[in-house]
């Protein structure tokens, strides 16, 4: 046989494996099963019915034309669904997203709608080439980024300030504010010139939702709701009179073509595309794993970046703006007995002939129905429960959430990103830079040891002074490493005639924890103290040997336990 053929066989083999994982439509496609055909038909349309109204209101808060967040969906949901590991997630507009490049965008565009759009297209694509190069370094990691507690916060704080965008619209004043504080004094000002027609329209579509909602729980309500309020626009006169509306919706699908190019709009977008990744990831890769775990099938949080990237690239080249994976959408097309992402494939479809044959039957659509679907929408970001919970787990943890929500309110939606991202980062620095050094004693008469401190009836042992160091060790903790050991020391007396540092609990050690370890075991042996190290991991015994430890300490073995250096006391000895 031919070693050369069958090499070269191999290795084009091996590339069309490692294609379709990176496309996993090329895998479930060719074997899919036809049984599915009929589920995915139905999700694929109840799940456009949902979106439909869901982005068209969106995309006004973007400051965008309604059509152009059925853009985002139907492109966005067609990429997406070609390199989704996913089998439920839908992508499109999502409400914080939505008021983060609204908000943002206003400032740059100067009030010239074509340049809204340019600029909302162009931070699409920003933020799918930042997903691609993410993809490609491999930094999936980044979904762990921000803690839940203050994820918690931020989206209280972002449904919050969304809602202040949209109750004026609720009650029929005018609003206006750069902030959720500033917003909120500008609607409590109005509120005398409220529109009792919009309050009582809106609060009847609003409590037809809710209703809808619990009775009807995954099922596309919103758009039933949409056809009663034009169906009552168009039949009822009087309320023309009285309520905006929608008006003229162009048809046809998107013109495909990439946004307009400025290096000073690019510059002016980076934090903005950022942001929205940021958060996009986050909630794509949560939902994905939400559906994963409940279907009982495996989601890659790195394939989601591409797929992510795939999407926001379509809706930048189909006239949209940035999006992402939605918690509500996915629930109805989960609901709605989706089996495959070919359902995404068949919502595009259908949101596609809507655009082409049925815009005209929106005309009559109230704008104050589109802000009532964005407030019902965002309510459900406010987990009261969750908060009151985290207030009694950690008074910390709750504090630092109620900062990222005031952060947000006080400071805007894209800025309350950032210092979520900030307080994440400090949170974590914080609780790395101080970790607790445990003394621990004997387990009863077994061999086993455990924190003195947690459980007191433990044995201390006799000259002999157990740690345990609860964290890596790392150059910005060593010198609290180094202070809590010295105290420890100082605590046990001077009858310490051997240390055992247990490193079990940590995975890593750099350059300056192994030479802080380095100088004590130094300074141990000159007051005539044995010092042994045991239950290392392997990187962090390379790193000890490299530095020498093994000529002060003895062997640095897998091998030895706490209770073998125990018993070395009387001769120490390397393993």
């Amino acid at each position: 046989m031919d070693i050369s053929a069958s090499t070269e066989k191999k290795t084009i083999q091996g590339f069309f494996k490692n294609w379709k994982s990176v496309v996993p439509i090329a895998e479930w496609l060719p074997d899919y099963n036809k049984k599915f055909l009929g589920m995915d038909l139905v999700a694929g349309i109840t799940l456009a019915s949902f979106v439909l109204p869901e982005s068209m209101a969106y995309a006004t808060l973007a400051g965008l034309p309604v059509q152009t967040g059925i853009y985002c969906c139907m492109a966005g949901g067609l990429l997406y669904a070609i390199f989704t590991s996913s089998k439920h997630l839908a992508v499109g507009p999502t409400s914080a997203i939505s008021l983060m490049v609204g908000t943002t965008i206003a400032t740059m565009a100067g009030g010239d709608p074509a340049r809204w759009l340019a600029i909302a297209g162009l931070t699409a694509l920003v933020v799918g080439v930042i997903c691609l190069a993410a993809f490609l370094l491999k930094l999936s990691s980044l979904v762990s980024f921000i803690s839940e507690s203050i994820l918690l916060g931020f989206k209280a704080g972002a449904a919050l300030s969304i809602m202040s965008t949209q109750l004026p619209k609720f009650f029929g004043v005018e609003g206006g504010g750069g902030h959720f504080f500033e917003r909120i004094g500008i609607l409590i000002q109005h509120l005398p010139q409220t529109n009792p027609v919009v309050l009582i329209f809106g609060s009847i579509a609003m409590l037809l939702l809710i209703l809808g909602d619990k009775i009807f729980p995954g099922k596309p309500v919103s758009l039933v709701v949409v056809v009663l309020s034009i169906l009552s626009v168009t039949f009822l006169p009087f309320l023309k009179s009285h309520l905006h509306i929608t008006g003229d919706i162009p048809g046809g699908l998107p013109s495909i073509g990439r946004p307009s190019l400025r290096l000073s709009d690019v510059d002016g977008v980076i934090e903005l595309a950022f942001a929205c990744f940021l958060m996009g990831y986050i909630e794509t890769v949560s939902a994905a794993r939400t559906f994963a775990l409940k279907n009982n099938y495996e989601v890659s949080p790195r394939q989601e970046l591409l797929s992510l990237g795939a999407a926001n690239f379509a809706a930048a080249f189909a006239s949209g703006y940035p999006v992402a994976g939605g918690l509500s959408q996915s629930t109805v097309n989960e609901k709605s007995g989706a089996k495959t992402p070919l359902s995404l494939i068949i919502c595009s479809v259908t949101l596609a002939v809507l655009l082409l044959f049925c815009t005209s039957l929106l005309y009559d659509l109230p704008e104050v129905l589109l802000a009532v679907i964005v407030l019902h929408a965002v309510a459900g970001l406010i987990k009261v429960k969750d908060l009151k919970q985290l207030y009694g787990l950690s008074r910390m943890e709750f504090l630092v959430a109620m900062i990222a929500l005031a952060g947000v309110l006080i400071f805007g939606i894209l800025k309350g990103v950032m210092i979520a991202a900030i307080l994440s980062l400090a949170f974590l620095i914080r609780k790395l830079a101080s970790p607790n050094v445990a003394v621990l004693g004997r387990i009863g008469n077994t061999d086993r040891y455990s924190d003195l401190e947690r459980h007191p009836d433990n044995v201390q042992l006799q000259e002999i002074l157990i740690l345990r160091v609860e964290a890596s060790l790392l150059y910005f903790n060593v010198e609290h490493i180094r202070d809590q050991f010295n105290r420890r020391i100082q605590a046990a007396g001077k009858n310490v005639k051997l240390i055992i540092l247990d490193m079990s609990s940590s995975p890593y050690v750099d350059v300056a924890g192994s030479k802080m370890l380095l100088q004590l075991s130094r300074d141990l042996a000159t007051k005539g103290i044995h010092f042994r190290i045991v239950e290392a991991l392997a990187s962090v015994r390379d790193m000890l040997r490299k530095q020498g430890m093994e000529q002060l300490v003895g062997h640095i073995s897998r091998k030895t336990s706490i209770n073998d250096a125990v018993n070395e006391l009387t001769q120490p000895s390397g393993s």
